[in-house]
C-alpha cells in the first residue's frame, strides 16, 4: 500500500484544495505505486507563501546560534533515519542504494555545516575614518525564499538550498519535483520536531505551470532559487526578476573531459566512466564528452567500451552497478538522442538499447568518431550516454571543450602540469576538475555554472550559498 502525503503549509499537514492527487511510481518497477501527493494549483501556493511570510520576523528576529540548533538537529534527525531515507530515494528516483546513501549523507552533512554557520552571522566591524564613530555592516535575511527542484539530486539539492536560507533567517516555501519528493516531506517533518517554528517552512507539490509559476510571480516571495532545465529557468528568471526579486539558477551542462596525450588512457577511461554512467548520467555535471588527444585515442575507446559494457543495470535496492532511469519519459528521451547519433554518423561502439525487463533501463552507450558539431556533441543528452571526440592537440582540445552553449563542469586528464593550469585558465566553466571526474561536490566551496549552464548571478553552497539569501546593512554609528 502507498503512502498518502499531505502538504506543509503553516505548520499543518494539509489536503490540496483541488482535492486530485498524483502518484510517484518505482522505476524499476513501474507498476508499484510508492506514494501519492497532493496535485496543488496556485491557490494553495499561495497560502504557503503567506504562511511563510507571516512567519518570517519572527525567525528573522530568531538569534543565529538559536536557529543553528534546530539544522544541527534536524541533520542528527534524517542521520537516525538514513536507511529509511535512502530506501525511499531510491525507490522514488531510481539510484542504487549507494549513490542513494551518499546522497542522503550528504544532506545531513549540508545541515549540520550550516548549523554551525548560522552562528557566524552578524556583520563585519570597519574602521571609520572620523572619530567617535563605529562603522559596521548587519547582515540580514531577505524575507521569503522561493526554491523549486529537480528529481534528480531529490534530498542533496533541496537540502543545500532550505539550509543556507534557514540559516540566515528566511522563511522558505519550496516546490519539489513531482517524480521524486517524497525526501523533502522527510525534511519537513524532521525540521518540525527540530523545533522549527510553524510556517517558517512550507512544502507544496504539484506541476510548474501552477505552483512554480506562482511562487516565481508572488509580490511576497522575496528570492527565487532553481535547479532545472535551461529552457524553465529562463523562464522562471523572467517571471522573477519582473519585479525585481532576487534569482539564482543552476541548469545543464553539457560536460567535458579533455584527455591529453600524456594521459594514462586506462586510468582516463575509469575516470571518464564514472563521470558518465554514474547516476545513470542523470546529473548536470555527469561527463558527456570525453575530448581525446588522437595518439590516445583507440586505446581510450577500448578502454571505455569496456568500462561500459562491465556496467550491469538493475533495481537500485540491490545496490548494482547502474539503476533506471527515472522515468519513461528520461529514458525515450535518452533513446532518440542515441538514433540521432546514429542518423548523423556517429559510430555506437557499445549500448543503447533498453533492458529486456520491466523497468526504464537502458545500457550505458558509447559514440566514436563524434565531430562537435553533432546533436550528441552541443545538446545535454541527461542519460548514459558517451561521445568521444578526437582532436589533434590540446588547443584544440579546448576549443572543443568550450564550443557549447554550457559551461558547468570540466575536467581533464593529464600529467603535464602546464596543460592542466592553461586548462584552469581557459576553460569556461564553473567547475574544473584535474584528473578527476566531472561529477561530486564539496559542500563548503561554491557551485555555479557559467553560460547557459547559469544565471551567473550568485553561487550556491558554503558561504556563497549564505550571500544569496542575505543583503548587508551598513552602520554609521556617531556617538
Amino acid at each position: 500500500m502507498s503512502d498518502q502525503r499531505l502538504n506543509f503549509i503553516g505548520g499543518e499537514w494539509t489536503e490540496s484544495q483541488t482535492g486530485e492527487t498524483f502518484e510517484t511510481t518505482d522505476p524499476a518497477n513501474p507498476e508499484e505505486v510508492i506514494a501519492t501527493y497532493p496535485q496543488s494549483d496556485a491557490a494553495d501556493t499561495e497560502r504557503a507563501i503567506e504562511a511563510a511570510a507571516e512567519a518570517s520576523d519572527e525567525w528573522a528576529a530568531t538569534p543565529g546560534p538559536e536557529r543553528g540548533r534546530v539544522l544541527t538537529k534536524t541533520g542528527s534527525l534524517l542521520d537516525r533515519r538514513k536507511d529509511d531515507l535512502t530506501e525511499l530515494l531510491v525507490r522514488e528516483e531510481g539510484k542504487t542504494r549507494s549513490e542513494a546513501g551518499g546522497e542522503v549523507q550528504r544532506a545531513i552533512d549540508i545541515f549540520h555545516y550550516y548549523g554551525s554557520k548560522a552562528s557566524d552571522l552578524g556583520g563585519t566591524v570597519k574602521s571609520s575614518s572620523a572619530r567617535d564613530t563605529n562603522l559596521y555592516t548587519k547582515t540580514e535575511p531577505l524575507g521569503v525564499a522561493g526554491l523549486i527542484t529537480p528529481w534528480n539530486y531529490p534530498i542533496a539539492i533541496p537540502a543545500w538550498k532550505i539550509a543556507p536560507a534557514l540559516a540566515a533567517g528566511n522563511a522558505v516555501v519550496i516546490k519539489p519535483a513531482s517524480l521524486a519528493p517524497g525526501v523533502v516531506h522527510e525534511i519537513a517533518d524532521a525540521l518540525a520536531e527540530a523545533g522549527l517554528p510553524d510556517g517558517v517552512l512550507n512544502v507544496v507539490t504539484g506541476p510548474g505551470s501552477e505552483v512554480g509559476a506562482t511562487i516565481a510571480g508572488h509580490e511576497d516571495v522575496d528570492a527565487v532559487s532553481f535547479t532545472g532545465s535551461t529552457a524553465v529557468g529562463n523562464t522562471v528568471y523572467d517571471t522573477a526578476t519582473e519585479d525585481g526579486k532576487r534569482v539564482q539558477l543552476e541548469m545543464g551542462g553539457k560536460n567535458p573531459t579533455l584527455v591529453g596525450a600524456s594521459a594514462d588512457a586506462e586510468e582516463a577511461a575509469d575516470i571518464v566512466a564514472d563521470g558518465a554512467f554514474g547516476v545513470t548520467g542523470q546529473a548536470c555535471t555527469a561527463c558527456s564528452r570525453a575530448i581525446v588527444h588522437e595518439e590516445v585515442y583507440d586505446e581510450f575507446v577500448d578502454a571505455v567500451v569496456d568500462r561500459a559494457a562491465a556496467i550491469e543495470p538493475d533495481h537500485g535496492i540491490d545496490d548494482p552497478d547502474m539503476g533506471p532511469h527515472v522515468s519513461e519519459s528520461e529514458l525515450e528521451s535518452t533513446l532518440e538522442y542515441v538514433e540521432i547519433a546514429e542518423d548523423e554518423g556517429a559510430t555506437l561502439e557499445y549500448g543503447g538499447s533498453t533492458l529486456d525487463r520491466e523497468g526504464y533501463f537502458v545500457e550505458p552507450a558509447v559514440f566514436s568518431d563524434v565531430d562537435s558539431e553533432m546533436t550528441l556533441a552541443q545538446e545535454e543528452v541527461f542519460g548514459p550516454v558517451l561521445a568521444v571526440i578526437p582532436v589533434s592537440d590540446f588547443d584544440e582540445g579546448v576549443r572543443v571543450a568550450n564550443d557549447v552553449d554550457f559551461g558547468l563542469s570540466a575536467g581533464v586528464v593529464t600529467d603535464d602540469h602546464t596543460e592542466a593550469n592553461r586548462f584552469v585558465e581557459e576553460i569556461e566553466a564553473g567547475v574544473v576538475k584535474i584528473n578527476e571526474k566531472t561529477t561530486g561536490l564539496e559542500l563548503h566551496v561554491p557551485f555555479g555554472g557559467m553560460k547557459d549552464s547559469s544565471s551567473e548571478t550568485y553561487r550556491e553552497q558554503g558561504d556563497a550559498g549564505l550571500d544569496f539569501y542575505t543583503i548587508s546593512k551598513t552602520v554609521y554609528d556617531n556617538y
